[in-house]
């Protein structure tokens, strides 16, 4: 669920590297991975004297900001603003990455096949749970048909993977309160005329949650699904006729973490460059 241990090294490597100590606190949600990392730890004394990786809540995250010199964060905006004024008060630096809407505009001149095999991926990828998952498809109205015909060619091959985890792509989702979520989302834009291609609903498999791969049409910018953070293997797709109209809802947003542009390459990276 959002890569835990490959988020902490990102940081903890280069820290070390400049000589500091660190301290790791993974999210709550992903403590599984702590006893390995700790053995791991262990074999390397001399790593293990300035690394600590430890569990908790909301209350050790303070605890350890009020005895930090800086603080890495990812996580949700919200926790992020806390962190914040909590770091501010102390007068240490934060460095926060925090939740994204992620777009991916397809260009009228884009190789349609390789865009959506690319935006399957990047939607869809570790069940979409990661911080840098496309979770809005802007595309060309001259291409949306074949565009869409493509990307849900290719999202049908994919399968949860249960009951068999080596059986299938889509992994659960990691928490129940995370299901609630996308389930919200979904009923505010099927509600709304959205139309559901592949997926669209939440299904329960052995005690754990499960989202199919969806592919949501007939959706409004002003959708739950298209402003609110998902977190979850889906991929709601809105037609444009300007480049200026794609432009401006990729960039209406309170996020702002990661983009992709599909297209011929020089004009591709002449909208990339207009991206917030």
């Amino acid at each position: 669920w959002n890569f835990p241990l490959l988020l902490a090294l990102i940081d903890t490597i280069p820290a070390l590297a400049a000589g500091c100590t660190v301290m790791v606190k993974p999210s709550e949600v992903t403590p599984r991975f702590i006893a390995p990392f700790r053995e791991a730890l262990n074999s390397a004394p001399d790593i293990a004297a300035v690394l600590q990786v430890v569990a908790g809540g909301p209350a050790t995250g303070a605890a350890m900001i009020d005895s930090a010199d800086a603080v890495c964060f990812t996580g949700s905006v919200a926790t992020g603003r806390v962190i914040a004024r909590h770091a501010a008060e102390r007068l240490i630096p934060a460095f926060l990455e925090l939740g994204g809407k992620d777009a991916a505009i397809g260009l009228a001149d884009a190789d349609i096949d390789h865009a959506a095999r690319a935006i399957a991926w990047g939607g869809l990828a570790n069940a979409g749970q990661s911080c840098l998952s496309i979770e809005r498809v802007l595309v060309d109205r001259r291409i949306a048909v074949p565009f869409v015909e493509a990307l849900v060619a290719h999202v049908r091959t994919l399968r949860i993977n249960y009951p068999d985890v080596h059986g299938g792509e889509i992994g659960p989702i990691i928490a129940a309160r995370q299901a609630e979520t996308i389930r919200d989302q979904f009923n505010d834009a099927l509600a709304r005329g959205a139309t559901a291609l592949t997926g669209g609903q939440i299904e329960q498999h052995g005690g754990g949650l499960w989202c199919p791969p969806t592919v949501l049409t007939d959706v409004s910018a002003d959708m739950k699904i298209m402003t609110e953070e998902t977190f979850g293997p889906v991929l709601p797709v809105l037609a444009f006729d300007t480049e200026d109209e794609a432009l401006a809802i990729a960039n209406g947003t309170v996020f702002g973490l990661s983009g992709a542009v599909f297209g011929e390459a020089q004009h591709a990276r002449a909208v990339a460059r207009r991206m917030e």
